[in-house]
């Protein structure tokens, strides 16, 4: 039995399928996924009061390697094996900028966004990393930034309401 060739028909309606599928892709987190307001991290980091949203605060790669540095060597939901990561404790960072927040909202390039209790942060080193097993993260890697929890080292993190605090490809901390 011979395949018949697809009629022009046929063939526009699958190229309009593909074409959308690839605009969606990049709308939802591509490689080239941009933040709400249209702009691409510059390898800093936004922080913006949640009662205060005119005032953001985005900090340098020279200004966070200023900060004291962490390292946190755990496994991910996500990845193979143990990994070092490095970065900041998100306290610190906190403390380093005067906030005391109740919670946080992390905002990652593709618009995924969760609320993340401070007592997170003051019962556990939750790191803000950059760096994985020595090399910086890239925004197709999990890039600019991740939300490490010690998971290795408390079993309560293995649980899945954790997963979804370790964001990747964050650039924004909304304070609240």
């Amino acid at each position: 039995m011979r395949r018949q060739p697809l009629s022009r028909y046929a063939l526009s309606v699958l190229m309009g399928l593909v074409s959308g599928v690839l605009i969606l892709w990049t709308t939802m987190g591509g490689v080239h996924a941009k933040s709400p307001d249209g702009v691409l991290p510059a390898g800093g980091l936004r922080v913006v009061k949640a009662d205060a949203p005119d005032s953001i605060v985005q900090l340098s790669p020279d200004e966070l390697n200023a900060l004291p540095h962490t390292q946190v060597k755990t496994s991910t939901a996500v990845t193979d094996g143990v990994i070092a990561f490095e970065g900041v404790l998100i306290r610190d960072l906190l403390e380093a900028l005067d906030m005391s927040p109740e919670h946080i909202t992390a905002t990652a390039l593709n618009d995924y966004e969760i609320d993340i209790p401070s007592s997170d942060f003051e019962s556990f080193d939750v790191l803000l990393a950059w760096i994985a097993d020595g090399r910086r993260l890239e925004r197709d890697d999990k890039g600019p930034f991740w939300v490490i929890y010690p998971r290795d080292q408390h079993l309560k993190f293995q649980d899945i309401r954790y997963d979804y605090r370790w964001v990747w490809q964050l650039y924004q901390l909304t304070v609240h």
